[in-house]
């Protein structure tokens, strides 16, 4: 079986790049260097207009924690109609309660409203933030989540490698678990290896450099991304972990 790879993407740029490269489908976000939020509804329609593969977008109304206000809630709802709209193919959504478990009540009327529209549905890494990985599987399950991204409690996938492994053999089939964070193209042969899994997340980004020929250089805007760079994802970085993930395994 070919393994596959869903580009997290964070342009129009990005997501064209993805879809040369190869990628059989694409998370649509913005804000990388926070983790991701959700994209603008620009974005999505011209995304949209230019991919022919799968576009599931990231709904994450601000960085930080995944403890949502009545208002958060009411824009991740607003922002599933969007995509609707917008004819999209899947939504990455999650939300916790305060001790660290997954807010049942709130993650089911969401998963319910992207069923109704037709959207699929992935729980994002907010089950890396839950306090008990294993009950958070089933809860997710039990929702009728079709995918789980996770990095399996750690900061990348390949530290918590043996998490994931675990969390595959217990959801036995009934869910997509597909490793993410940190994967590139030195690892992701071991990470397949190590974890029989069939698709993987990566950003496959590059920093390039701004096309701008005047810069202020008395001013940053943005520590997390400085002015003169970009980072967009990179074709031929899609490539070569595609082509890394489905080489015979090598030790």
């Amino acid at each position: 079986m070919k393994i596959q790879l869903e580009v997290c993407a964070n342009s129009v740029q990005s997501a064209i790049a993805a879809q040369k490269g190869g990628a059989s489908r694409i998370e649509l976000c913005d804000n990388l260097p926070e983790g991701g939020t959700t994209p603008s509804y620009g974005l999505i329609k011209i995304a949209r207009r230019e991919l022919n593969i799968p576009i599931h977008v990231l709904l994450r109304p601000r960085a930080g924690d995944f403890l949502y206000t009545a208002h958060e809630f009411d824009t991740i709802k607003a922002d599933i109609e969007v995509c609707s709209l917008l004819k999209c193919d899947a939504v990455v959504i999650g939300i916790l309660n305060a001790d660290g478990t997954v807010d049942k009540a709130r993650c089911t009327e969401l998963v319910k409203l992207a069923k109704k529209a037709g959207l699929k549905t992935t729980f994002h890494r907010a089950f890396d933030m839950s306090n008990d990985l294993f009950q958070a599987l089933e809860d997710v399950i039990e929702m009728g989540f079709d995918c789980i991204l996770t990095s399996g409690g750690k900061t990348t996938a390949m530290e918590g490698a043996s998490k994931i492994v675990q969390l595959i053999q217990q959801a036995a089939g009934r869910i997509e678990i597909m490793p993410g964070s940190g994967v590139n193209e030195n690892n992701v042969a071991d990470l397949i290896h190590f974890t029989g899994v069939n698709i993987v997340h990566s950003s496959a980004r590059l920093r390039k450099p701004s096309a701008m020929q005047y810069s202020n250089t008395a001013i940053m805007l943005n520590s997390l991304s400085p002015e003169d760079s970009i980072d967009e994802t990179d074709e031929g970085r899609v490539r070569t972990i595609i082509a890394r993930a489905n080489e015979p395994y090598r030790a």
